[in-house]
Order: C-alpha cells, then structure tokens, then sequence
C-alpha cells in the first residue's frame, strides 16, 4: 500500500512543494514544529533511511542541503536543524526545521497550524530563495 508520501509523489495528495528533482521531494510539514518545515523524500518508496542505496542516500542528503540552504534565507532563523525520525511515516523523510533553539526541534510540542494561503505563502518564499 502506498504512503501517503508516495500519494504526495504521485500526485494522488497535494502539498506544498518548495522543490523537486528527478529523484526528490521537498514539501512543507503540514504538523510542523516551526514555519517552514520541510519534508525532503527520496521519490521511491524505501522506509528505513539506512536501506536507501547508496547512490540514492547520497542524493537525498545533497538535495536536503540544498533545500535548506534556500530554507534558512527564506525564513529568519538561526540554524536549519535536522532530524532523522522514521517511526511516523514508512518512508524515508528528512525533517528540515528552522531553529533559534534547542526547543525548537522538540518533537513532543504541540505542532503548530497555518492557513493555506500561510503555508503557500512561505512555500513561495522558500522557492524564490532557491531560485536565486
């Protein structure tokens, strides 16, 4: 059965894509812990990130780079903080957060929510910075 990150993939669900190549995915968490918290997938469906192939693990880490690079002009932060869960989705996915501290990567705080048009508006802000 497909996750709901491969309905995302296959345009089955919507989301809030900040960017995407050949192989991955970058949207916005719609149960994030801060604004503009990104989910970076591989495109394939694998659930433990330690049984991605190598090749394909290497990617997704290079293009989480690259969409957090963009995410930290984008939103006024300190950091980009990142996290490794697995437990809630079965695939593979990196947590990009914007942090300013400790706190704010805590995963037991009560996840923040947004309007659509907010969470458009902060997708855009994170694709224009990773425009240019």
């Amino acid at each position: 059965m497909p996750t709901i990150f491969s309905k995302i993939v296959s345009g089955e669900l919507p989301a809030y894509v900040v960017a995407e190549s050949n192989d991955y995915l970058a949207f916005l968490d719609i149960n994030p812990l801060a604004q503009g918290h990104v989910l970076v997938i591989p495109k394939i469906e694998v659930d433990y990130i330690f049984d991605v192939e190598d090749d394909v693990y290497a990617g997704l880490w290079l293009f989480a780079k690259i969409v957090a690079k963009g995410l930290g002009k984008a939103v006024p932060c300190t950091r980009v903080g990142i996290a490794v869960i697995g437990i809630e989705v079965p695939h593979t996915h990196i947590h990009l957060i914007p942090l300013n501290s400790v706190q704010d990567i805590n995963f037991s705080r009560p996840k923040l929510s947004f309007t659509p048009e907010e969470y458009e508006a902060t997708a855009e802000k994170i694709r224009e910075a990773l425009r240019g």
